[in-house]
């Protein structure tokens, strides 16, 4: 099995409490911890809502960064 990433998670989000950090819009939740290992704890299976961010055509090129090159 492999291991789910919520940060890599379209559902995925972060919040404001910081009693409960971390959400997931789908199963539509907040939890100090990540959001998938929640759902392996409660219901024994793995995160079945787990979608992949879509990323920007210039994350996908090949040797781009995801840093902010500020050079001028």
């Amino acid at each position: 099995m492999k291991k789910i990433n919520c940060f890599e998670c379209a559902h995925f989000f972060t919040t404001w409490n910081p009693s409960y950090p971390r959400g997931c819009k789908a199963y539509e939740f907040k939890s100090k911890e990540m959001p998938a290992s929640l759902v392996f704890q409660t219901t024994g299976t793995q995160c079945e809502q787990f979608q992949s961010k879509q990323r920007n055509a210039w994350q996908n090129q090949p040797g781009s960064s995801s840093k902010i090159d500020f050079k001028l």
